[in-house]
């Protein structure tokens, strides 16, 4: 486990590799279930490749680089670009979670944090 995947583990998110697998000859998906606590909040980061989030239960805030902040609720996706920094935190009263699913260059790393 990289620096980067340790510490949004410490931030209060959980991630379960459900399936990596390539979807074109130089990428590939990575879809993966996270649950976020009440209150807690991820550290400013990035992923090489596109974020495709959806949520599965309670109320999310995402903080989007050049954007304003976007609230997401259960049955609700959003997209996060390549390279954007962006944070999320759960604003909900209780647990929430989510499906994000990466499409990344093969050998690069899921998560890199934001300095």
């Amino acid at each position: 486990m990289s620096t980067a995947e340790t510490a949004m583990q410490q931030s209060g998110i959980k991630r379960n590799d459900l399936q990596p697998r390539s979807h074109r000859p130089r990428t590939r998906g990575h879809p993966e279930p996270r649950r976020h606590r009440s209150g807690r909040a991820a550290r400013q980061h990035t992923h090489p490749g596109e974020e495709i989030i959806f949520v599965l239960k309670g109320m999310l805030e995402y903080q989007i680089e050049g954007m304003p902040p976007t609230t997401v609720n259960a049955g609700d996706a959003l997209m996060v670009p390549a390279e954007t920094i962006h944070a999320v935190k759960n604003v909900g009263s209780s647990d929430a979670a989510e499906l994000a699913t990466y499409v990344v260059e093969k050998g690069k790393p899921l998560v890199v944090l934001a300095d």
